[in-house]
């Protein structure tokens, strides 16, 4: 008499069980896939965890800066104090070192006369003078300019009535929207005040470091000319 296992079993058990083993071995991969996952995310969270700690023991046992000065190289990242001279006047601040000198102008001081339009020293709006310079206040570190003359367009101007650059502008319709005039102004005074005989092939060159969205290069140059006589005639700068 032959045994169960003798009988041939039909197709459809065979189909069952084909069945049955691949969904086993198919949840065998998900439970290592979740488990894998779980296992690397707990791995990552703890790495992170110890990248901050560490980040924070570091901070804690790097030295502090004095208060006006340095201590071992290293100044900041919190603020220190700073002595700028501008426009003749000693202002005191505290400032983190990153800050740049137009915002510390702008934001610290009141003095809204320099324009932040590109912050990336392509424009000239933020035009000042250092040391009688002209310069990109947007790309100056305000730390960098301690011990240093700084004239903004608010100082350029005389007590009464315009600076002959500023006047000369306005005599030949130099402006239109009036973001980039300051800082070409600024520019423009400082070039003068370094070349005795302007030309106009010069200033094309001499300027080519500030822009101008509404094109009003024609009455630029031709201010700048005027101005030139006119600062020729005083002695210098009004």
């Amino acid at each position: 008499m032959s045994s169960n296992e003798d009988k041939p079993r039909p197709d459809g058990a065979e189909k069952s069980d084909e069945k049955r083993e691949k969904n086993t071995q198919e949840k065998k991969l998900r439970d290592l896939s979740r488990r894998s996952f779980i296992k690397g995310a707990g791995i990552a969270s703890v790495a992170a965890s110890a990248g901050a700690l560490l980040a924070d023991r570091v901070l804690e046992a790097a030295p502090r800066p004095q208060a006006g000065g340095m201590a071992g190289g290293v100044v900041g990242p919190g603020e220190v104090p700073m002595t700028l001279k501008i426009n003749g006047q000693i202002r005191k601040l505290n400032l983190e070192p990153r800050v740049m000198l137009l915002d510390a102008l702008r934001n610290h001081l009141d003095l809204t006369g320099a324009k932040k339009v590109c912050d990336r020293a392509t424009c000239g709006a933020c035009t000042v003078h250092l040391d009688g310079r002209a310069v990109y206040s947007c790309t100056t570190l305000a730390i960098d300019a301690q011990g240093r003359d700084i004239t903004t367009i608010e100082g350029l101007e005389p007590k009464e009535g315009l600076h002959p650059m500023s006047q000369a502008f306005w005599n030949n319709d130099a402006q239109q929207c009036g973001f980039c005039t300051p800082g070409f102004v600024m520019a423009c005074s400082a070039y003068v005040d370094h070349e005795a005989n302007p030309t106009y092939e010069g200033l094309q060159k001499s300027l080519g470091g500030n822009l101008c969205r509404c094109g009003t290069y024609m009455g630029i140059r031709e201010a700048v000319l005027e101005a030139a006589k006119t600062m020729k005639t005083k002695g210098g700068r009004a």
